[in-house]
């Protein structure tokens, strides 16, 4: 994964209401930005510009029905940006592992 796709994730993941959209969309398995209105307390529009930022980071798909558009997670770039983290992580355990013993002397 591609730093500015990795700063979309995390950027997208920052905002509490595009979270608690995650949560919903993996709940429901699927549902329109009315539905997920009704159970938020932000308006409809502003639950679809969260939307169109979730999508933009590849967090969500939107299928159009008619006139309905309903959303659903994808998983992926989650997936690859969690990787992304392990990873980081993993190095900072090793760097911080030769401080140690470094420390410690022979």
């Amino acid at each position: 994964m591609t730093k500015p796709e990795v700063d979309a994730v995390l950027g997208a993941l920052a905002d509490p209401t595009r979270r608690a959209l995650l949560d919903a969309l993996a709940a429901r398995g699927q549902a329109s930005a009315s539905v997920l209105a009704a159970d938020l307390p932000v308006s409809r529009q502003a639950i679809v510009k969260h939307l169109g930022v979730l999508d933009q980071a590849g967090l969500v798909a939107a299928e159009r029905t008619g006139r309905e558009v309903r959303y659903t997670v994808r998983s992926e770039a989650l997936d690859a940006t969690a990787s992304w983290m392990s990873a980081l992580a993993n190095q900072w355990d090793r760097r911080l592992e030769a401080i140690k013993r470094a420390a410690e002397g022979p």
